[in-house]
């Protein structure tokens, strides 16, 4: 019994999809599920048979073929591996515990509806964990719509005895966990979330296997099968608890099993440790290890895992400091590096700027910069902002703010990017886990006045962005614990219709309020109100309701101006600007989006870009091929743009800086529309236009044709199903393995020669074909 005990919860952790494939035998109704914050209670007390899916070992050639490895780990791509290679038709339920979900939710939606792989029902739940009201309010209309769905899939309808009862189950678990250790206890806990109950209580109370080694306990990357704790095992180290997503978490929230459906919508019933504070979490861990008399740390760092990376030197450092051993598992820091062995990074090369209207833009950027040193040197409170975080609101009270990737552009553009990853690297942070959007936080530690671009970032009195990526509050949480700052995270709410308008380039502009599900704009709508209370309560900064009306009007008049470029340019043959023009011509002004000289800088670049297509003037005079170009620009090397005019005649006409702000900002707020509800409405979507299968696909391939491109130039990191979109329009494609900010390791005569062979071969083909 002992041993049949421990092989059956091993299989049941490592490999769910055969507890399924039992189950479903059995009668039982299914239902997949993805996230570990999924009410498992609810499921059961609507007659469902809930089985977690967990990323496998292995190649994934399905999922590659339809997906690529541009958005998708490999952890996502083994998950929709197994979905595309099930013909069960099981229901699949999606959660919002990461970042990567969403993405992998949304990918599943299209592919069901482009019909490569057959219909099964699909739900997200989209449930937000950052403590306040908004998100409990926000969760509990995400719970109803869940329990609907369940009977859809022929669940029963909501009955509160039997969800008290399935949670008094849930809350029994966690004594018989006592005593067990290493990849028996990570076994129990996965298993509980495929075994039926009476299968899995009677394998706990059969079991009597021990593990052996020195205890230790494991914090970092979520282990989803026993692998990670048999490799501790197999070096000397037992695992006796943890602080990881899969683990202890998930034990403690057992215990706290909700009884009543309005206790599921609690944000702060299983908080993902991405979420959690590090001092928090330093705080928890230390109390648990003293509890369990363990003196040794195990941190694992699992390929991939950006927000365990973030964490890993902070907890590290500051355990040592407490006397605990500390081990780092599977990402090692990186060997001392003397810096005139390191690869030389390609050098930038400037754009040649033939506009007259953007041509006070470096004085202007430089002026305003320093009057905002300034203004901080004089007691402003400065803010630090990503650039999907809505600025507008701290324009309407006075708060100066730099945008944290207009920053990384300028150290890009200075070639200090090597500099200020080496700061991170010195300070325990890493430089290669979204290195783009650290270059904040890199400042903060930048001593050198002579190098500092532009003088130096000053120290931010907040920090704010959107829950984009898992990387994200583990960086801004660091940031501002390194200097002092407020933190103000907003949620991300994600758009979880199976059908929902597809040509949002238009609808979106005046309509939005009809396209966007209200509360995903009450939601966003009750944080604003939030931070702004915040700041007022913080400084003598109070919002002004007229400035702000002043602010949206402008931001709409200046996108205005860029959606006339923008079509302008597509219709125009030879095009009269390329996005090297382009690109600084619109990014330049959005960071200050909502002024008059914002508003009066688009109206020029359109009345020039204008004046030169009447006149006949153009980017190439010898234009014969047209490109598009995919994914974040190559700020640190504009010229990169221009190289192949000369040599190919062939000309950049879009990028998604001119395209978005064409297509992806205005917010009508006429008949007497709220303004705030629409900086909402213009916020909830963003990052969507441009990464999310459905919405992206379908916006670029739209462009394409209009700006009769004939072929693609993509990143690494470009959405693969924008690419996918654009093939199978018959666009050639060519995705290059570069980074457009860290490329210390990058080929850039190899780069060169890809380029050439793409504009000689299929671009030029389709060319002559069109």
């Amino acid at each position: 019994m002992t041993d049949a005990s421990a092989r059956l919860l091993i299989a049941a952790c490592d490999d769910p999809g055969s507890v399924a494939d039992r189950l479903r035998g059995e009668g039982r109704r299914v239902v997949r599920v993805l996230g570990q914050d999924a009410p498992y209670a609810l499921l059961r007390a609507a007659g469902l048979s809930p089985v977690r899916m967990v990323p496998r070992p292995g190649p994934t050639p399905d999922a590659d073929a339809l997906a690529g490895d541009g958005t998708l780990s490999h952890r996502g791509r083994s998950l929709l591996q197994q979905i595309v290679a099930d013909d069960s038709g099981d229901p699949i339920l999606f959660t919002h515990a990461d970042s990567e979900l969403p993405q992998l939710f949304a990918t599943v939606r299209e592919l069901l509806r482009t019909a490569d792989i057959p219909p099964r029902p699909i739900h997200f739940l989209d449930l937000l964990h950052l403590p306040r009201a908004s998100s409990r309010t926000y969760n509990l209309g995400r719970i109803a719509a869940l329990g609907d769905w369940l009977e859809e899939i022929g669940g029963s309808p909501f009955d509160p005895d039997r969800l008290r009862q399935r949670a008094e189950e849930e809350r029994g678990r966690a004594a018989m966990l006592s005593g067990v250790g290493g990849h028996l206890r990570i076994a129990a806990i996965a298993a509980a979330h495929a075994l039926d109950p009476g299968s899995w209580h009677a394998a706990l109370g059969g079991l009597a296997t021990m593990c052996a080694g020195d205890p230790a306990f494991v914090l970092g990357s979520p282990h989803f099968s026993t692998a990670r704790t048999r490799e501790l095992e197999a070096s000397g180290l037992l695992a006796v608890g943890d602080d990881q997503d899969w683990g202890d978490p998930l034990v403690a929230a057992w215990t706290a099993s909700p009884v009543a459906i309005e206790d599921l919508a609690d944000p702060a019933r299983l908080v993902p440790r991405m979420l959690v504070p590090a001092p928090d979490r330093l705080d928890h861990v230390i109390r648990r290890m003293d509890e369990l008399g363990v003196r040794r740390a195990a941190i694992v760092e699992s390929a991939g895992d950006e927000a365990a990376a973030w964490d890993a030197g902070y907890l590290e450092r500051e355990l040592v400091a407490r006397g605990f051993a500390v081990d780092r598992i599977g990402s090692a820091p990186p060997p001392a590096e003397n810096p005139a062995s390191r690869p030389a990074q390609p050098g930038g090369r400037r754009s040649r700027k033939s506009l007259a209207s953007i041509g006070n833009f470096g004085t202007f950027q430089r002026d305003w910069f320093k009057g905002l040193r300034d203004q901080v040197a004089s007691g402003a409170p400065l803010a630090l902002v990503n650039a999907n975080s809505p600025q507008e609101i701290l324009r309407a009270m006075g708060v100066p703010f730099v945008v944290n990737q207009w920053w990384a552009s300028i150290v890009a553009a200075k070639q200090q990017s090597p500099r200020y990853f080496d700061l991170l690297r010195d300070h325990g942070y890493p430089a290669d886990a979204e290195a783009y959007s650290a270059q904040g936080i890199a400042a903060a530690f930048d001593t050198d006045a002579d190098q500092a671009p532009w003088g130096g970032l000053p120290r931010p009195a907040f920090v704010q962005a959107v829950l984009g990526t898992d990387a994200t509050p583990r960086i801004f949480e660091h940031w501002a614990r390194e200097t002092g700052a407020d933190l103000f995270l907003f949620e991300r709410s994600i758009e979880t219709r199976l059908d929902f308008p597809i040509d949002w380039w238009d609808s979106l502009q005046r309509r939005w309020d009809e396209v966007i599900e209200p509360h995903r704009i009450d939601l966003l709508v009750a944080e604003l109100e939030a931070l702004i209370a915040r700041i007022e309560a913080a400084t003598d900064r109070r919002f002004d309701a007229g400035r702000f009306d002043e602010i949206m009007a402008l931001v709409n008049e200046q996108q205005d101006y860029y959606r006339r470029t923008r079509d302008l340019i597509a219709g125009a043959h030879p095009a009269p600007v390329s996005v090297a023009d382009t690109m600084p011509a619109t990014m330049v002004p959005q960071w200050h989006r909502g002024t008059v000289w914002a508003r009066d800088a688009a109206r020029d670049f359109y009345h020039e870009v204008r004046a030169r297509h009447e006149a006949g003037e153009a980017a190439c005079p010898g234009e014969k091929l047209r490109l598009m170009w995919v994914g974040r620009g190559m700020w640190s090397d504009m010229g990169f743009y221009q190289r192949w005019e000369e040599s190919h005649g062939a000309v950049f006409v879009w990028s998604m800086y001119l395209g978005l702000a064409a297509d992806g900002y205005i917010r009508s707020i006429d008949d007497g529309r709220d303004p705030m509800r629409a900086l909402a409405a213009r916020f909830v979507t963003m990052g969507d236009e441009l990464r999310m299968p459905t919405w992206a696909g379908a916006w670029h391939v739209r462009e394409a044709e209009r700006h009769a491109v004939d072929g693609a130039v993509a990143l690494t990191d470009a959405d693969p199903f924008v690419l996918r979109a654009l093939r199978r329009a018959g666009i050639p494609v060519l995705s290059l393995d570069l980074d457009n900010y860290n490329r210390e390791s990058s080929d850039a005569d190899g780069i060169d020669r890809q380029i050439a062979s793409f504009l000689e071969g299929p671009v030029a083909e389709f060319a002559a074909r069109r």
